[in-house]
């Protein structure tokens, strides 16, 4: 972006899981400059993803500064946050070093420790207080595992546990504030939705000491002052902090029941907010949105593993090029041709929740080609969302807008593959940094300036395919879903390997 004068501005932080992004927000949700800065993800074993914990701060720097360079006489009354959510990481208080790799939300390298150290109890405690199943995406697990392979003997009282937003925190204040979101904190498995504390009986199930984590505190509460930030000055207040998903919703303007958003990203996340905490069940749980004004923001979230990743995958399977690539392959073809595409790289997330089911690509033939196999990853989009709508209309009330944002909806197929599964308007965001935006919202409301904003949603997308159709596919998905999650027994492994051993 060109300079520009800008007066004040917040300065909103992204930090993602492919991403961190900066933007100058004024007080009247004009967007005044951005900036961006790629993060890198490893997998060093099947199973495993780490992302580099100083990287991600140096990305963060390099994102701020790409954008104070496109608006150089801008005057900060201050920061917000909003960054990826149950990523882990660990550190020395003495020295701020980390113990080692960020454990990214994706990894699965506690699913055997989730599954065999807790007992029904245990589980019964992280559901009634959190709203929260135990599965390895959440923090508490990798939390318990970085404690146990990573610390290295460095002595309890100098380790300090957190998510990304209490890294960043604690980066930006030159080590002052150890501090994590309520929102953040909600998706742990450690917080009490209900009472906005720590738990001390969670602490206990994952054996993690308090004195290791952060103060968990309300997304508008104030989160300290910049210290050694280069291009901000020192003192420079953090105002709002959230989770990228929950300002994503925040800033999509889905406050009330009846409205949802869907973001497109590595993963997704759909969430609508509900005002009764008993509507989740073990298919989508509830999840604390955010804390404002001392009051909590309840809504049902549904999070799929991979949904951006899936298509970025397929780009390089099939195409070795970009997803914009990719997209453009599928769309030389009218649909998949009966190409079903099930994504369960890391097994399935909502409302499924199989760590234990398989990737599956079916119906294929003769037939098939590069194009269908790329429509089968844009249609594995769509039906993943939709699986968890059907959920949330079912534990809630029909839903009368949904909103979706995020680095997906940029495809226009895409988005109308989404439409027509869905067989519902979609209003699509034109604001790229809606995360952004909406933390920054939140931290111009913190600081008085709470006039009214514009609306994000640009293009509407209606669907064009009729009631039969869409129920034809979507039961199709369905059947494949079953078969992703089939496990042999074992007399039936034994069978199907003496009837592949040749008869001599």
């Amino acid at each position: 972006m060109p300079a520009t004068s800008s007066g004040q501005v917040i300065l909103a932080i992204d930090q993602g899981t492919t991403n961190s992004k900066a933007a100058l927000v004024r007080e009247d949700g004009r967007l005044v400059a951005s900036g961006t800065a790629r993060v890198g993800v490893s997998s060093p074993h099947p199973g495993w993803v780490e992302q580099d914990a100083e990287r991600i701060w140096t990305s963060v720097l390099e994102a701020m500064a790409a954008c104070l360079e496109s608006a150089p006489d801008a005057e900060i009354a201050g920061l917000a946050l909003s960054t990826q959510r149950e990523s882990v990481i660990g550190w020395r208080a003495s020295t701020g070093t980390p113990l080692g790799p960020v454990i990214g939300w994706q990894d699965r390298r506690t699913a055997a420790w989730c599954a065999q150290s807790l007992t029904d109890q245990d589980r019964q405690l992280v559901d009634a207080y959190t709203g929260l199943r135990v599965d390895p995406m959440f923090s508490a697990p990798k939390m318990r595992w970085l404690l146990d392979h990573a610390r290295n003997g460095v002595p309890i009282e100098d380790v300090r546990l957190g998510t990304i937003d209490s890294w960043l925190v604690w980066q930006l204040t030159g080590g002052a504030k150890h501090l994590c979101e309520a929102g953040n904190a909600s998706r742990t498995l450690l917080y009490d939705i209900t009472a906005l504390d720590w738990k001390a009986d969670l602490l206990d199930i994952f054996g993690l000491p308090a004195a290791t984590l952060p103060a968990a505190v309300a997304s508008d509460q104030g989160f300290g002052t910049t210290s050694g930030v280069p291009l901000v000055p020192d003192g420079t207040p953090i105002v709002a902090v959230m989770a990228d998903s929950h300002a994503a919703l925040f800033g999509q303007g889905c406050t009330e029941a009846g409205m949802a958003k869907a973001t497109y990203g590595t993963g997704s996340s759909v969430m609508a907010p509900v005002g009764d905490l008993s509507a989740g069940d073990a298919r989508i749980p509830v999840t604390l949105a955010w804390v404002i004004d001392g009051s909590p923001t309840y809504a049902l979230e549904g999070n799929i593993l991979s949904s951006g990743a899936t298509l970025a995958w397929a780009a390089d399977l099939l195409i070795d090029g970009s997803v914009a690539d990719l997209v453009a392959l599928a769309e030389t073809v009218s649909d998949s041709g009966g190409v079903i595409l099930v994504p369960a790289f890391s097994g399935l997330g909502a409302p499924h929740w199989d760590r234990s089911a398989h990737g599956l690509i079916s119906g294929m033939s003769e037939m098939t080609g590069r194009g269908h196999l790329a429509r089968a990853a844009v249609d594995s989009i769509g039906h993943q969302i939709c699986d968890i709508v059907d959920v949330i209309e079912d534990r809630s009330v029909p839903l009368r807008v949904f909103r979706a944002d995020g680095g997906a909806t940029s495809s226009p197929l895409v988005m109308q593959t989404q439409a027509d599964l869905l067989g519902r308007d979609i209003e699509v965001s034109d604001v790229a940094e809606v995360s952004a935006l909406g933390t920054a919202k939140l931290a111009w409301q913190t600081l008085g300036h709470a006039g009214a904003w514009p609306s994000s949603s640009g293009r509407i997308y209606r669907p064009v395919v009729n009631a039969n159709e869409r129920r034809r596919r979507r039961s199709h998905w369905a059947s494949e879903i079953k078969r992703t999650r089939f496990t042999p027994s074992p007399a039936e492994s034994e069978d199907a390997a003496s009837e592949r051993t040749p008869v001599a």
